[in-house]
């Protein structure tokens, strides 16, 4: 952006000229939203600040589309509202004066940093008149429509994307559900065809080594060399973060502990024991790894258990459910070593913890996909939205 010129750093081709300032009351209406309850059930939508809330048989906009701004709490989450629709009490919705493009608003919305209009010293707040006193910029109709369609495909496609990640995850959790045997039984409720049988009741120390390793002094982390694990950088490793904080140690400290402790091998469980405790890692590559001694729990796998099938057994109910129940009702629950060793695990053959292993990452694979594209598209969303808009 030109803040000299008042144009765009980007633009489409075929417009020129500066845009012009105007204040949010010279191109919206702001409408406050109404109790529902005395309505009766049907199918007009009804909005609040956090999004639909149910539907019902009469509607607040029958015909006018509008942009949906919170008036009480969430106030800085703006949304598309299309007619007909309800919004209640806590949700103002403005309609766009004619001439005035709805999603080149929505656009604008979104731009605008709407807690620094927060009149609330408790609850977050927005009147109307703090809303119609916001000064943004304008160009011509023909140019907020090219803008407009252009976020509105973008939008789509997020929307697209986000939908598939949505109903893969739900699938995800309906078969973590169904494919392992639920409490108190021994065979699931589905099976990959082909497969048998009672699968047996173990606990992990029986079937593997439960520990940690050698504590290692903070003044031994360096800025590279060995990758050194928190509890914190598994739990970021599970929602497919990057942590921008990463921590090592050096080469020469990794082999000397190493020789104490032994080393991380491929198949290994690596599993948090604080903070967000329960949440696995499997280690699936070469790579030296060191972790925080007490905080993550090294479950030393040596093939005895398919690994994927391991990291899954994991996220399951039986083992969440212990973690949960031995972690303690203190404030702050742990994960111990003796915790890791009695925790129970039901096993089929090794043909089926592999198929079922399989599956589940295939599965996480589209699932990631999906917020990759999700993730890329709202950067290049957030990029036009600064480089398109005065």
């Amino acid at each position: 952006m030109n803040m000299d010129s008042k144009v765009p750093e980007v633009r489409f081709k075929g417009f020129s000229g500066e845009w012009y300032e105007v204040t949010l009351s010279s191109v919206i209406d702001v409408r406050s939203g109404k109790d529902y309850k005395h309505l009766g059930k049907g199918n007009i939508p009804v909005y609040g600040t956090g999004g639909y809330m149910l539907s019902v048989d009469s509607a607040l906009s029958n015909d006018e589309d509008a942009i949906g701004i919170g008036r009480k709490g969430t106030i800085d989450k703006p949304c598309i509202l299309r007619a007909p629709f309800w919004t209640v009490d806590t949700l103002f919705y403005a309609v766009p004066f004619p001439g005035f493009n709805l999603d080149f608003l929505f656009c604008l919305f979104q731009k605008i940093e709407w807690k620094k209009h927060d009149e609330s010293t408790g609850v977050p707040s927005l009147s109307k008149i703090a809303i119609n006193n916001v000064p943004v910029y304008a160009t011509n109709e023909l140019e907020q429509t090219a803008i407009g369609n252009y976020f509105q495909k973008l939008n789509s496609l997020i929307n697209q994307h986000q939908q598939k990640h949505d109903k893969l995850s739900n699938i995800k959790k309906a078969m973590l559900e169904k494919i392992f045997p639920k409490q108190g039984e021994t065979m699931p409720e589905i099976r990959f065809k082909g497969f048998s049988g009672q699968w047996e009741e173990k606990v992990l120390g029986d079937e593997m080594t439960v520990t940690s390793v050698k504590r290692i002094l903070q003044s031994d982390w360096t800025q590279s060399g060995v990758r050194f694990l928190r509890a914190r950088d598994i739990v970021s490793a599970y929602k497919n973060e990057d942590p921008s904080d990463y921590l090592y140690i050096a080469r020469e400290k990794y082999n000397e502990y190493s020789q104490l402790s032994g080393k991380v091998e491929v198949g290994d469980l690596l599993v948090t024991g604080v903070g967000t405790i329960g949440v696995p890692m499997l280690i699936t590559n070469d790579e030296p790894v060191y972790f925080k001694d007490g905080n993550i729990i090294w479950f030393k796998n040596e093939n005895r258990i398919d690994g994927m099938f391991l990291f899954y057994s994991f996220i399951g109910d039986l083992i969440q459910t212990y973690i949960k129940h031995s972690a303690g009702t203190g404030t702050v629950g742990t994960y111990t070593i003796n915790s890791g060793k009695n925790t129970p695990i039901k096993l089929p053959t090794r043909e089926e913890q592999t198929a079922i292993g399989n599956y589940f990452q295939k599965l996480d694979a589209l699932i990631n996909q999906h917020q990759q594209q999700i993730t890329k598209l709202n950067n290049i969303k957030q990029a036009c939205l600064s480089k398109m808009f005065v």
